[in-house]
């Protein structure tokens, strides 16, 4: 699927389907790291969700940058292939995030596949939004925005989890270290978590 909604992404000159179609990219490795850290210690589930952040904010950054290029290109995407795609990924998309959702608590490592796929939700909502702004009025600023606002949430999903994996690699570290020195350790919250609970 990413690589038709890429080529059609770049062939229709859409922000939008560009911006989905890097992150049907990234959840294809995401759930590839997730499924191969199943069972695996909580180092490399961390670590996975560690590079599943980095993924999710290099292809925020990508979209970035194909939003500037379509800010100054003339040209209008073609909202029919739009909605198309649109339906097609959200169908495809909301089983991903139905069959994840009772699983999503479990560890940090399904807590950040289960954030992709509700990203990919908003996305492809999104995607039809900006579809119709098109048709309604004429012109390539609906899709630009919904793509810049896709973006948005890519990389605040990708802060998110970046954060979060560094503070459980932070803490097997400090446990690793306390297992070595044979001396009890003593864990610290930092003020985010303290606000959380």
């Amino acid at each position: 699927m990413f690589g038709l909604e890429f080529f059609l992404g770049l062939l229709t000159g859409s922000t939008s389907l560009l911006a989905d179609s890097l992150d049907m990219l990234g959840d294809a490795l995401v759930y590839g790291f997730t499924l191969g850290v199943v069972g695996l210690s909580a180092r490399w589930q961390a670590s996975a969700a560690l590079l599943k952040g980095i993924v999710m904010g290099a292809f925020g950054i990508i979209v970035l940058g194909q939003a500037g290029h379509h800010f100054v290109s003339p040209g209008v995407p073609d909202v029919r292939i739009m909605g198309l795609i649109g339906i097609l990924a959200l169908l495809g998309n909301g089983t991903c995030l139905f069959l994840l959702t009772k699983r999503r608590n479990d560890d940090l490592n399904m807590r950040s596949t289960w954030l992709c796929s509700r990203n990919d939700i908003i996305a492809n909502i999104g995607i039809l939004i900006a579809a119709g702004g098109v048709l309604a009025s004429g012109s390539k600023w609906p899709d630009i925005a919904i793509g810049l606002l896709i973006t948005t949430i890519y990389m605040k999903s990708a802060v998110y989890v970046i954060r979060q994996a560094t503070a459980a690699l932070r803490y097997q570290e400090v446990c690793d270290v306390s297992e070595e020195s044979g001396y009890p350790m003593v864990i610290l919250k930092d003020s985010e978590q303290m606000k959380s609970n």
